[in-house]
């Protein structure tokens, strides 16, 4: 009996995937729930497991769109696992460890007589050479190569025209004719995913009245405070006490703040949200994915830990779902962990704003009237001008700076014990 295996629907608004890549091969014998294709649509990339165990007649190529609920193979349920596997190899190997013991001997005697006759041999570079008129010698050779400079277009000044070292140390490539070089060039179709992110940054830029506001952060009181409770907190919650956790409490803070940032245009309207579903952007096997922290408001630190770790995880494995990455109010991403000192994020529509993150630099600051080093973070809030005003932009940015600065007071209630669970 041949069961036909359909596209399922990843999710709502979804109708076509396209067939990024086949994990199996026409008639291989596969298990049930085994991995048989990866399918890319345009929110994710996801695996398509086998319905029943059986061999699998592959019905579309790699890089073909298909619809959802379209027949992509036929597994044959009724056919039998075929016989070999780990019992064949083993027996394999048996047999070539018990081989004819003469033949050993004979493969051993014919390699020690060709090592005796390469050790007869004089090696070539222990014999003079006779090199014809345009040759380089191996040390010109290799300059003239790194040079890009053909030997043909150079004067030899040894004997009978050889190209000597010193020839090829002063020779340069001639005025006009391009050294040799690799200038191959590879052409292939972007993943639907991709299409769609590049749609969706392109429609960002032209759609949205797109402006940047920039800060800097001392990170020194956060630097303090994991310094003496990290240990203490992984211990416990079995998650590291990061960064994350305290921009993204901050910018829950801030939301409160100022509402407008947690909004989107809806036609003519404005949707504003009582919810903060924070977006934290993360780097997967397929390139960049955006899961969502749902109602961040209700987290503490050791719940934003485990969620940012969670969705994380995830995307790496390639197992994060369309559900996962869909509706969120807000936007986090972190170039910093590239070493990005300062860019312009992205909106990801139909979000209004977005915090982009970068790295921490030692850097001289005036506290006090004094000089002093501190570990800075420049930050940029890059958000929609068309409902968030300067006022808005800049107080937001600012109210992430005042909480990152005193986090002690503005996210832990001065009870930094209870706001770590410790």
């Amino acid at each position: 009996m041949a069961l036909e295996m359909k596209v399922p629907s990843p999710g709502e608004s979804i109708t076509e995937v396209e067939i990024a890549q086949w994990l199996v091969e026409d008639g291989d014998y596969v298990e049930k729930d085994q991995a048989i294709a990866e399918v890319d649509s345009d929110k994710a990339t996801l695996e398509l497991p086998a319905e029943a165990s059986g061999i699998i007649t592959l019905k579309a190529e790699e890089g073909d769109a298909v619809e959802v609920g379209e027949v992509v193979c036929l597994i044959d349920t009724e056919a039998s696992k075929p016989d070999g596997g780990d019992d064949a190899k083993e027996k394999k190997d048996d047999a070539s460890d018990g081989g004819d013991e003469k033949d050993v001997d004979k493969q051993r005697e014919e390699k020690d007589q060709k090592g005796d006759s390469e050790k007869a041999e004089p090696k070539q570079e222990d014999s003079k050479e006779t090199y014809a008129t345009g040759s380089p010698s191996p040390a010109a050779k290799k300059i003239l190569d790194e040079k890009g400079i053909d030997a043909k277009d150079v004067k030899g000044s040894g004997k009978d025209g050889r190209i000597t070292k010193e020839d090829a140390v002063q020779a340069k490539a001639s005025m006009g004719s391009p050294g040799k070089g690799k200038r191959g060039e590879e052409k292939k179709k972007m993943s639907m995913l991709r299409r769609k992110v590049a749609k969706r940054l392109v429609s960002a830029k032209n759609d949205t009245a797109m402006l940047t506001t920039f800060n800097e952060v001392d990170m020194s009181p956060i630097f303090t405070l994991r310094k003496k409770y990290k240990e203490e907190f992984k211990e416990k919650h079995g998650v590291s006490l990061g960064f994350m956790s305290f921009f993204t409490l901050a910018v829950v803070r801030a939301l409160d703040m100022y509402p407008d940032v947690n909004s989107m245009i809806d036609g003519d309207h404005q949707i504003t949200y009582d919810y903060k579903d924070v977006s934290i952007a993360v780097s997967g096997p397929k390139g960049l994915m955006v899961p969502v922290i749902r109602n961040a408001e209700n987290l503490s630190f050791r719940g934003v830990e485990d969620e940012v770790k969670r969705l994380a995880l995830r995307a790496r494995d390639g197992k994060i779902t369309v559900d996962e990455m869909t509706g969120g109010t807000f936007t986090i991403t972190n170039g910093g962990v590239f070493g990005s000192m300062l860019s312009t994020p992205i909106i990801n529509p139909p979000q209004s704003a977005i915090l982009g993150m970068h790295n921490i630099v030692e850097r001289p600051v005036a506290i006090d009237g004094h000089v002093e080093i501190r570990p800075i973070m420049y930050v940029a809030l890059s958000y929609d001008h068309r409902i968030i005003d300067g006022k808005e932009s800049v107080g937001f940015l600012v109210a992430i700076k005042e909480a990152i600065e005193n986090p002690e007071e503005l996210l832990m209630d001065n009870d930094i014990k209870r706001a770590l669970e410790l």
